[in-house]
């Protein structure tokens, strides 16, 4: 019955959180055995703790796997399907093009995060799990994302200058963001965050 449900309800190699499975009449306990059940017969791949997978077919012997990106976003960044957080630091850096440095840790701002900061793990990968600003929504994830880079764009960016203005603004066109967006979110943020926004060329709605 489960191996049927998640093959109804899941792609190959799209992350399985155990935590989220709700079949009617059937016990989270008794849902946590076929999971065993299945893992061991190897129709279900352990991604980590509570994370598995229905592998793709594959011609490499230790097979295929759900990339990082997508089982973080999949743990952290979404509930059901709501938003829920954003990834910050290098790894977004690196997503708008300012570095070409590959995060050794990855930093996630997330409404599921329990404290400030907390270092966890997920596969062999460090990551470091931060309480948002404000209750993170579709509607605000990516003005808030931009605002934590800008906040220490000078230490995560391998650009300067102008440059790095280009950039930033090449990214806010792709995303549809403008000056307007990032305003109402300011005020969380300290005072440093409008000299790098000045020295980027966002202060007054230039970006607009």
């Amino acid at each position: 019955m489960l191996y049927e449900y998640l093959q109804q309800n899941y792609a190959l190699n799209e992350p399985i959180l155990v935590s989220e499975i709700r079949i009617d009449g059937v016990s989270m306990n008794n849902i946590r055995q076929q999971i065993k059940r299945l893992t061991d017969s190897g129709k279900l791949k352990r991604f980590d703790t509570g994370i598995y997978y229905l592998p793709a077919p594959s011609l490499f012997k230790s097979g295929s796997a759900p990339s990082l990106t997508k089982v973080i976003e999949c743990k952290y960044l979404r509930g059901g399907q709501d938003c829920c957080g954003y990834l910050t630091g290098v790894a977004f850096a690196n997503q708008i093009g300012v570095t070409t440095q590959v995060p050794m840790v990855y930093e996630v701002v997330t409404n599921k995060a329990t404290t400030e900061c907390k270092k966890t793990t997920l596969g062999r990968t460090r990551i470091l799990l931060r309480k948002p600003r404000a209750m993170v929504t579709a509607t605000n994830a990516k003005p808030l994302q931009l605002l934590d880079f800008l906040k220490e764009a000078e230490l995560l960016s391998e650009v300067k200058g102008q440059e790095l203005s280009q950039r930033i603004l090449a990214y806010m066109r792709r995303s549809s963001l403008s000056f307007q967006d990032l305003e109402p979110y300011l005020s969380l943020y300290p005072d440093k965050i409008f000299r790098n926004m000045y020295e980027t060329g966002l202060l007054y709605g230039i970006s607009a």
